[in-house]
C-alpha cells in the first residue's frame, strides 16, 4: 500500500469524483461517495499534522500538477480568467491560472488547518480593512449583510469576523455523501458561525430575515447564482446571473448591504500569505423604484465592486462554475451535465 500523503490525499480526492460518468451508475456512486468521505477525512488528519510549510508546499506541488493536467476544472477557470482579464496574452493566461490554481489549493490547506489555530493565530492571519462603520452598526443592535464572491479564503475571514466582528450566518449546499456535509457543518459550527443549509431544511430567506431582524452579521457568496432565480448583471464586461439574496434581505430588512473583498497577500513578516477583507462602503437602497428595481440596482453596485476585485486579484477568484450568461445559455443549450461541475467544491 502507497504512503499516505496530503498530495496523494487530495489527487485521489479529485480523482474519485471528477468523472461526470461515475454517477451514472447507483452503486458506483455510493462507493464514490464514501471513497471522497474517506480522502476528506485523511486529509484533514494528515495535513493538520505536518509542519505549516511542508503542508503549504505540498499543495503547491499539487496545484501544479493539476495546472498541468488541464481537466475540466482548470479549463473553466482558464475561460473565466479570459472573460476577467482579456487583455491578457496566452503566455500570461496560463501563468495566471496556475497562479489560481496555487490560491485554491491554499485555501484547501487553510482550511484543513483552521481548526488548530488560536485566536492570536486567527488576528495575525489577517488583515482587516474598513471594517469600522460595520462593527459600529453591529454594536449598535443593526444588521449588516455581506456580498461576497468566491475569493481568497471566505471560510478564514468568516473565522476571523466570528471572534473580532460578531459570529457569522451564512449559507452552504449541501454535500454528498451526507457525512461530509454534516462533517463541514460541524466545522463551521465549531468556528462560531451559523450554517443554514441550501436545501433540504428550513426556508433559507426566511431564517436570513429572521437573523438580519435580530441583529446579525449576515455573509453569503453570491457571485454564482444556485437557485434559478438570481438577476442578470454587468461583470467583468459580460452579463452574469448573481444572488438576489444579499440585496433582498437589504431591501426586506434594512439591513446595511457592504461588498465584501477577501484576498491573499504575502505576510509581512515574510512567512506564507495572509488574508485581507475589506468592507466596502454600504450601497444605497434607491429611494423609489418597485423592490424588485431596487434590489437589481443594489446588486449591480455589488458586482460593480466585485468586477474591479476579481481584475485586481484574479488569482485569488476560485470560479470553476459557469458564471457568465453566455456560457450559462451554452450550457442550457447542450443539455443538463451529468455529474459535478467541479470536483470536490463544497463551498
Amino acid at each position: 500500500m502507497s504512503k499516505l500523503t496530503p498530495r496523494s490525499v487530495m489527487a485521489d480526492l479529485i480523482d474519485r469524483v471528477s468523472p461526470a460518468g461515475l454517477f451514472e451508475r447507483p452503486i458506483l456512486a455510493r462507493l464514490n461517495e464514501r471513497a471522497t468521505l474517506i480522502s476528506y477525512r485523511a486529509g484533514w488528519s494528515l495535513v493538520r499534522r505536518m509542519p505549516g510549510r511542508l503542508a503549504y508546499r505540498e499543495f503547491d506541488l499539487l496545484a501544479d500538477v493539476l495546472w498541468r493536467r488541464r481537466g475540466k476544472s482548470v479549463e473553466r477557470m482558464r475561460s473565466n480568467y479570459a472573460t476577467a482579464r482579456p487583455e491578457l496574452t496566452s503566455t500570461e493566461l496560463n501563468d495566471l491560472v496556475r497562479a489560481g490554481m496555487r490560491s485554491y489549493l491554499r485555501y484547501w490547506c487553510d482550511s484543513f488547518r483552521l481548526p488548530d489555530r488560536s485566536i492570536e493565530e486567527l488576528v495575525d492571519g489577517v488583515r482587516a480593512v474598513g471594517d469600522e462603520p460595520v462593527r459600529a452598526r453591529l454594536e449598535s443592535g443593526r444588521s449588516a449583510v455581506m456580498f461576497l464572491g468566491h475569493l481568497g479564503n471566505w471560510d478564514f475571514g468568516g473565522a476571523w469576523s466570528t471572534t473580532q466582528l460578531a459570529p457569522v450566518t451564512t449559507v452552504a449546499e449541501r454535500l454528498k455523501p451526507e457525512e461530509l456535509f454534516d462533517e463541514f457543518l460541524a466545522f463551521r459550527e465549531r468556528l462560531g458561525m451559523k450554517i443554514i443549509p441550501l436545501t433540504g431544511g428550513s426556508d433559507v430567506f426566511r431564517e436570513l430575515t429572521r437573523a438580519c431582524r435580530a441583529g446579525a452579521l449576515v455573509a453569503l457568496l453570491a457571485d454564482r447564482d444556485l437557485t434559478h432565480g438570481g438577476i442578470e448583471v454587468d461583470f467583468c464586461g459580460q452579463r452574469a446571473r448573481m444572488a438576489v439574496g444579499p440585496a433582498a434581505l437589504a431591501v426586506n430588512t434594512g439591513a446595511a448591504l457592504h461588498p465584501c473583498i477577501v484576498h491573499y497577500e504575502p505576510h509581512p513578516q515574510g512567512h506564507g500569505w495572509r488574508t485581507v477583507v475589506t468592507f466596502h462602503d454600504a450601497v444605497a437602497q434607491p429611494a423609489g423604484g418597485t423592490s424588485r428595481e431596487k434590489i437589481q440596482a443594489m446588486t449591480q453596485a455589488c458586482a460593480d465592486v466585485l468586477t474591479a476585485a476579481v481584475r485586481e486579484h484574479t488569482e485569488d477568484w476560485h470560479m470553476m462554475q459557469r458564471v457568465f450568461t453566455r456560457d450559462l445559455d451554452a450550457d442550457s443549450a447542450r443539455g443538463p451535465e451529468r455529474g459535478p461541475d467541479k470536483a470536490g467544491d463544497s463551498r
